[in-house]
């Protein structure tokens, strides 16, 4: 018997309501391939800025890796006009063939909102409109955007903003509950989140401050979201998508998934997969307060076969040091 999807982004089924939110630089093809198959609903790229396809530049080609199997897989564009957004997505989609174009809205970070990209366009609804218009008229693929709550507290336009993804053929908005100036600090909030889900007819994601699997409850009470983005808190804990919090993960469990995690890195990168994995490697061993003189020249290493070597030794002993649970 066919399972029911829990919703459609336009024609396509999202069967699972946890989805491993986009982050530049983290959601790499070894860490969302990890989270897929730990229950992450779908894959959804690092941005890929429409400048580096449209001058050639070589950055990008990475961010465009994927498995098969993390269908339905979203391609995340960023840029700032509609003609050169589009002009990008040209390129790329004959060549990836995504389920799903997505639209950076939410991007904080200082180089791409100076030119007027990722959350800067929260500042231009004008220009949101035009990017949705020309897209869903131009493919044939669920265009969705992720979006913050507005510039700031003075410019909280998202119910503005995503009504207008809405009336422009979006097929989805997924909500990160900050305005830009708040970055990650402070508190999400989770009501405009609710506000949006009432007021629109396609499905709207939370995202924000969800850290456990009771967390995942509550946003989804507080909201009524179609399905919850997680972050964050999936680095150095990407079982939450399998709704387990850090705690309940043995010793054992943990140890294959690094070793994994750490092999799929270097096999992906080369050799500086190593320093890649280093962010992963200080998250997963975060709850077991390993003392800096072990863990300070541990993520010095550059090695692929001498981390290895000394990640078995730092498992063995382990058990001698305290937990956080």
């Amino acid at each position: 018997m066919m399972t029911e999807p829990d919703f459609m982004i336009g024609k396509v089924p999202i069967f699972g309501d946890l989805i491993l939110a986009p982050m530049d630089g983290v959601t790499d093809q070894p860490f969302r391939a990890l989270c897929r198959e730990l229950g992450s609903a779908m894959s959804v790229t690092e941005f890929i800025n429409a400048l580096d396809v449209l001058t050639g530049h070589p950055r990008y080609h990475h961010r465009l890796a994927f498995k098969p199997y993390e269908r339905p897989l979203s391609l995340q564009m960023l840029g700032d006009e509609a003609e050169q957004i589009l002009a990008a997505a040209e390129q790329l989609v004959p060549q990836v063939q995504p389920d799903v174009i997505d639209i950076n809205l939410g991007c904080q970070s200082k180089n791409v909102t100076s030119r007027g990209a990722g959350a800067a366009l929260m500042l231009a609804p004008e220009k949101i409109a035009d990017i949705f218009r020309t897209m869903t008229a131009h493919f044939n693929l669920p265009i969705t955007g992720k979006i913050r709550l507005g510039w700031d507290d003075e410019h909280l336009n998202y119910l503005e903003v995503a009504q207008i993804i809405q009336d422009n053929g979006g097929a989805m908005v997924a909500v990160h509950g900050r305005t830009r100036k708040q970055a990650y600090r402070g508190k999400a909030r989770w009501e405009p989140i609710r506000e949006i889900k009432t007021a629109l007819q396609i499905p709207v994601i939370a995202n924000g401050d969800v850290r456990t699997k009771s967390d995942i409850v509550r946003i989804k009470q507080e909201t009524g979201c179609d399905g919850v983005m997680i972050g964050q808190a999936a680095v150095g804990n990407p079982w939450i998508f399998s709704r387990m919090d850090r705690d309940e993960i043995t010793i054992p469990t943990v140890e294959k998934v690094v070793f994994k995690h750490l092999d799929d890195t270097v096999r992906f990168y080369g050799e500086r997969g190593v320093i890649t994995f280093r962010k992963f490697l200080k998250a997963y061993l975060e709850p077991y307060h390993v003392p800096h003189e072990v863990l300070l020249p541990l993520l010095k290493i550059k090695d692929p076969e001498e981390i290895s070597r000394t990640l078995k030794v730092l498992f063995n002993n382990l058990k001698n040091y305290p937990t956080s649970r």
